[in-house]
């Protein structure tokens, strides 16, 4: 049996007899040669087949190899710089594992047949270049916790209480009661941080959120972080050092990738902490001076004010005491500022908008239940989580950051669609 090489293998051995198998990219051809560019998982290579090396029985299967056909090779390979990446097989010979009809992607197709066709769009360069990246940022979400001392904690996805907003919960039958599922980690985190003290997970989350913006989907993956004995301040020195982290480590992985989906990899190299910091007051301010915007304190911000806002910064911006209002009960007031929260947004520049939130956590319980009272929630159905504060309660904060809306800000993506393999929407669960 032939010892078969991942491209990326067979260009670093060079030269040399090779053996790999993989996907036909693309296919070209006289009635004497055939040239098959063929990709796998790792990068694409161009394969020549020859008539006369192969015999005419063979070039003629060859001659009928069509685009997404699986097939092995076996040749010598050596370096070709008119090759799409450098390198080429000139082949002994071949074998087609698996025929393709003529396949239904072709060139300037539009974003919603791709979507339809999700299932065989996963298969493109883009997509694996994407999805590589999405894979080095949850990596290094998890890398720069566990290096700090944190533990991975798994939180139930079937949840009893809303987290994040009554009107953006999935309703579960589950036997005889309902259930809903989980919109975050957070209150489960809350409970488990008198135990562990550091913790933090990647774990699906979803909203029924009724909005068809390129920067919504129903499901979704967050990683979350809570910690014992810190407030606010010590929250945004870890999330900016966490975003920072996340960023350096896809420009020193996936260089190619970033060039695939078209991303300029000298100016995320700028992403550096510290990031620039402001308050919700503040922001009201810039958006005034700077954008003749006159927006009503206390009212939060929109899509169009978060994308008029980073219309002044190149990075990443740390927006700090929004209202208390209009805050979810759990975000405590500010000593310093009773009217605004302890809380924080990180909105992305060039349009991408919020990619975390996160607060310090109140430990009034029966100012949380004025709160939840007030938003028609009975507090009675929160008492397991009020008792981590009766019982030996503790100062602590955490945040939650949105995977697909990282990675879409990354590689510069039109719609977060693309950020994940196969998008939920309002509109879409298909494939």
């Amino acid at each position: 049996m032939a010892n078969y090489l991942s491209i990326k293998e067979a260009m670093q051995q060079g030269n040399g007899s090779v053996s790999i198998h993989g996907w036909v990219w693309r296919e070209r051809g006289s009635n004497q040669l055939k040239f098959l560019v063929l990709r796998d998982s790792t990068n694409i290579i161009q394969c020549v087949i020859e008539k006369k090396v192969v015999g005419e029985e063979k070039f003629a299967v060859a001659d009928k190899i069509q685009i997404e056909a699986s097939i092995e090779v076996h040749g010598t390979i050596k370096t070709e710089p008119r090759a799409p990446s450098g390198f080429e097989i000139a082949v002994k010979d071949f074998n087609v594992v698996g025929e393709c009809d003529t396949y239904p992607i072709t060139k300037d197709q539009s974003p919603e047949f791709l979507l339809d066709m999700r299932h065989l769009w996963i298969r493109s360069r883009k997509m694996q270049a994407i999805l590589k990246i999405r894979n080095t940022v949850m990596q290094a979400f998890r890398n720069f916790y566990l290096q700090n001392s944190f533990f991975e904690f798994s939180p139930p996805i079937l949840q009893p209480n809303q987290s994040e907003g009554g009107s953006t919960l999935f309703e579960v039958k589950y036997y005889n009661d309902k259930i809903f599922l989980t919109q975050s980690w957070q209150f489960y985190a809350e409970a488990a941080v008198s135990g562990l003290e550091r913790l933090f997970c990647i774990s699906p989350c979803f909203r029924a959120e009724k909005s068809k913006t390129s920067r919504h989907l129903s499901e979704f993956w967050m990683a979350e972080m809570e910690q014992a004995w810190i407030g606010l301040p010590e929250l945004i020195d870890s999330i900016e050092g966490c975003i920072a982290f996340i960023v350096k480590e896809v420009v020193e992985k996936n260089p190619e990738e970033l060039k695939i989906v078209g991303q300029d990899i000298e100016k995320l190299k700028k992403i550096t902490a510290p990031f620039p910091k402001i308050t919700y007051t503040e922001a009201l301010k810039i958006l005034k001076e700077k954008e003749g915007m006159e927006i009503e304190w206390g009212k939060d911000l929109r899509t169009i004010e978060e994308d008029a806002l980073m219309n002044h910064f190149d990075r990443p911006v740390i927006v700090t005491n929004y209202p208390k209002e209009i805050m979810a009960f759990y975000k405590p007031a500010d000593p310093k500022d009773p009217k605004t929260a302890l809380c924080v947004d990180v909105l992305a520049p060039e349009g991408y908008g919020e990619i975390v939130g996160g607060s310090q956590r109140d430990l009034d319980v029966e100012a949380m239940k004025k709160f939840l009272e007030r938003d028609g929630e009975k507090s009675d159905n929160y008492q397991w989580y009020f008792d981590t504060r009766i019982y030996g309660k503790v100062p602590h904060a955490g945040y939650g950051m949105g995977i697909e809306r990282v990675v879409a800000w990354i590689c510069h993506l039109d719609n977060i669609k693309d950020a994940i393999p196969f998008p939920r929407t309002m509109l879409r669960f298909r494939p």
